[in-house]
């Protein structure tokens, strides 16, 4: 992914520039690296179970609420 900008006769630093930001911008190499540098590793089994546990307890908790006229 690597991004070649090359000055044209006549135009200015300013304009270098704005056309290089433009190009990154259009290129998505700013969203690429950041997905890469804040990557998260996938969770282990023993928390994916327990959180969905969790989640149906708090469902049912819920619904019971619902039923006895809480909510």
């Amino acid at each position: 992914m690597a991004i070649s900008i090359r000055k044209k006769e006549g135009e200015s630093s300013s304009s270098l520039i704005y056309r290089f930001v433009k190009k990154v911008q259009q290129g998505g190499v700013l969203r690429e690296s950041r997905k890469r540098r804040f990557s998260s590793r996938r969770p282990n089994d023993t928390s994916v179970k327990k959180s969905r546990m969790y989640k149906m307890k708090r469902t049912a908790d819920i619904e019971r609420s619902r039923k006895l006229g809480a909510f």
